[in-house]
């Protein structure tokens, strides 16, 4: 049977470590899955590399900027398409 598909997007986000929780929570809540979590060798900052539909990346850069003082920045790139969701359709 046919279904709808989305752009699922791989993001990338670097943020101070402080930031760490809030940014993951709000990734969850844009029904982002955590691929990676990586602090850098001092420890002061951390990459988090996750997959996120594109319909919830909307808005997302005003989001990371006030979650982390505007120190935190994020590169997404086109990964794949994936059926969406049974409620979605």
């Amino acid at each position: 049977s046919p279904s709808i598909l989305e752009p699922l997007m791989s993001v990338e986000v670097e943020i101070p470590s402080e930031f760490q929780g809030t940014v993951v929570a709000g990734l969850n809540r844009r029904m982002g899955l955590i691929q990676s979590s990586d602090m850098n060798d001092d420890g002061s900052g951390m990459k988090i590399v996750a997959e996120v539909p594109l319909s919830n990346m909307f808005g997302y850069s005003t989001e990371i900027r006030s979650q982390t003082q505007g120190k935190g920045e994020f590169t997404m790139e086109y990964l794949k398409h994936l059926p969406v969701t049974k409620n979605i359709q």
